[in-house]
């Protein structure tokens, strides 16, 4: 397990016309350490995942810190055999997670947060609260938590939508919501507050970090990544899973090995006229 994997984002306002000359510096300092990943730069923030040798990784994180905006920066790391990504990029957009919603700006304003531990206590005692996963179909099919809810959206960017249409009672009663990592929680809690949600809280870290504190406890399945490795266990380990050449849907080992589906050839997810 030689390679660090390390994801990490924070929404703060950066100067737009400062972008192009941040993203060449990060870009020239990620290629001379022959780091591999993504980096998203916006004028709410960055967002960043990257594959490299542990010491290239500590270098990297060593000198985002030296800037003032990224100081405090939370990573959530693990290990693989092999780097995940092929090359790497970074690049300037709208909003480094897209809600297409200008009016928040988690900079300003998000909502609480509750850690991986409290959150498993309150599973732990089956207390009466709503657990709502923020995440894309596809991701939610792979594995989430037992009790959760979700909204069967295909993208983030229908996640304001489809919070219209959530039972009035469950705006009444304790609310908590999760991601991969954070970043969409972080996005998505000042929305439901916004829209009348009385008490919600945020999964601090995501399943990621849930899975570094305390396990798989209370997860059932695989928690989707957007890399390579494409599913991690609850010990933040590559499962097998991979990703359908045609329609991209994550597929589990034993959907791999099913006998409805053979490598080369559309999978059962894949769509018409498949």
């Amino acid at each position: 397990m030689d390679i660090v994997n390390i994801a990490a984002y924070k929404f703060v306002d950066l100067p737009e016309e400062a972008l192009p000359e941040l993203r060449d510096q990060l870009l020239a300092d990620c290629e001379r350490r022959e780091l591999l990943g993504t980096i998203l730069l916006s004028s709410e923030g960055i967002n960043l995942i990257l594959a490299g040798a542990a010491e290239q990784i500590d270098g990297f994180k060593q000198m985002l810190s030296g800037m003032a905006s990224f100081q405090d920066l939370e990573y959530k790391e693990s290990r693989s055999s092999h780097p995940p990504f092929k090359r790497m990029w970074v690049k300037i957009k709208k909003e480094i997670i897209t809600m297409n919603r200008e009016e928040i700006r988690p900079a300003a304003f998000t909502g609480p947060r509750i850690s991986a531990q409290e959150l498993k206590r309150w599973l732990d005692e089956g207390r009466e609260f709503t657990l709502l996963d923020t995440r894309n179909d596809y991701e939610v099919r792979l594995g989430s938590f037992a009790q959760a809810e979700d909204l069967h959206i295909a993208s983030f960017r229908q996640f304001p939508e489809a919070v219209e249409q959530m039972p009035s009672e469950v705006r009444e009663k304790p609310l908590v919501m999760f991601c991969t990592g954070g970043i969409r929680c972080e996005k998505a809690s000042p929305l439901l507050l916004q829209k009348g949600f009385r008490e919600v809280y945020q999964l601090d870290g995501g399943i990621l970090k849930y899975f570094e504190a305390v396990g798989d406890a209370h997860f059932r399945g695989e928690c989707f990544v957007f890399d390579q490795r494409v599913g991690l266990n609850g010990e933040l380990q590559e499962t097998g899973a991979a990703l359908c050449e045609f329609c991209s849907a994550p597929l589990t080992v034993a959907e791999q090995q099913a006998h409805d589906y053979r490598p080369g050839q559309p999978c059962p997810y894949c769509p018409a006229p498949f």
